[in-house]
C-alpha cells in the first residue's frame, strides 16, 4: 500500500480527527483544516513532517477555495480529500430560524460541493484522486425534529450522485460515507431550535425532553468510531471507488428497511403511473 496525501475538513474532532490520527500513524501526509486547527497541535507536535494546518471556517466559500489551492501548492499533490465538517439540527419545521435552516444548507450541502469544484481542477491535473463525503444513514431516512439535517444530506448525495458519472472520465473517483448513529460528540454539537408550545405534546416535543436529560445522545452510540475511521481509509485503497459506504448495523438496517418500503410504495402505484401514457 503506497503513502498518500490526504485533505480533511474538521479534522479537528470526531471521525475527522480519528481518520487523521490513523492517517498519520500509518505514515501518510494529511492536510488538515479546522475552524480552531490550534486543538491539533498535539499532533503537529508529533507529526511535524506529515502534518500540514490551516484554519478553515468551510461555509466561507472563497476562503475554502483558497485553502485547497494553498494546500496542493504546498504539498505538490493530494490523493484523497474527505469533506467530513457538518452538523446537526434539532426543531420542527415551524421552530427552525432562518440562521439555523442557512447554516444546515451552508455547512452540510453548499460546502461540500464547493469543497469539489475546488478539488477537481487540481484532480484533472495530476491524473485522478479520490473525493470522500461523509453523509449519513439520514440521508435515505427521516425522523421528525431533523428536517432541514435530513435536506440537508438527502440534497448533498443527490450531488454527488449525478457527478459521479462527470469526473470518472477524469480518473477521480466519489464515495459517499452513510454512517448510523457512532459514538462521538456530534450529539453534544447540535443546533437547537427554540421550542414552540404547540409542538411540546407531539413527536419533536418528545424528541427535545430526551435531548434535555441527557449532554449528549451519541455518547453511548453503537457505532465504534476507530472502526469507522479505519473503514473509511480502507475505502480509498479500493476500486473502483465505492459509490456508498454504509457503516453499523443500524445504518444497514434503517437504509434498507427505508429502501424496500419505497420500493412497495412504489409498486402499489404502478397502474396509476402507467395510466397517464398517451
Amino acid at each position: 500500500m503506497s503513502s498518500k496525501t490526504w485533505f480533511i475538513t474538521g479534522a479537528s474532532a470526531g471521525i475527522g480527527r480519528m481518520v487523521t490520527e490513523q492517517l498519520l500513524e500509518r505514515g501518510d501526509g494529511v492536510a488538515a483544516t479546522a475552524r480552531r486547527p490550534e486543538v491539533l497541535s498535539d499532533l503537529v507536535a508529533r507529526y511535524r513532517d506529515q502534518l500540514w494546518t490551516t484554519s478553515l471556517d468551510v461555509t466561507d466559500i472563497e476562503a475554502l477555495g483558497d485553502a485547497v489551492d494553498r494546500a496542493f501548492a504546498d504539498l505538490g499533490r493530494i490523493e484523497v480529500v474527505y469533506s467530513n465538517a457538518g452538523r446537526g439540527s434539532v426543531g420542527a419545521a415551524e421552530e427552525m430560524t432562518v440562521e439555523a435552516i442557512d447554516e444546515q444548507i451552508a455547512l452540510n450541502m453548499t460546502a461540500p460541493i464547493h469543497l469539489l469544484r475546488a478539488a477537481l481542477p487540481h484532480f484533472r491535473a495530476q491524473g485522478g484522486g479520490r473525493f470522500i463525503q461523509m453523509s449519513t444513514m439520514g440521508a435515505h431516512i427521516s425522523t421528525p425534529g431533523a428536517g432541514m439535517y435530513h435536506a440537508s444530506k438527502w440534497g448533498v448525495e443527490g450531488f454527488f450522485e449525478s457527478v459521479i458519472a462527470e469526473v470518472e472520465p477524469f480518473g477521480v473517483g466519489i464515495t459517499m460515507v452513510e454512517p448510523g448513529i457512532i459514538r462521538t460528540t456530534f450529539g453534544a454539537n447540535l443546533s437547537i431550535a427554540p421550542a414552540k408550545a404547540e409542538y411540546t405534546d407531539g413527536p419533536v416535543g418528545q424528541i427535545r425532553k430526551y435531548l434535555e436529560a441527557v449532554d449528549n445522545i451519541t455518547a453511548e452510540a453503537p457505532g465504534d468510531p476507530d472502526k469507522v475511521a479505519a473503514a473509511i481509509i480502507a475505502s480509498a485503497d479500493t476500486n473502483p471507488a465505492p459509490r456508498r459506504l454504509a457503516l453499523g448495523s443500524d445504518a444497514y438496517d434503517a437504509m434498507r428497511a427505508a429502501l424496500t418500503g419505497r420500493i412497495a410504495e412504489l409498486d402499489a402505484g404502478k397502474q396509476i403511473a402507467g395510466s397517464i401514457d398517451f
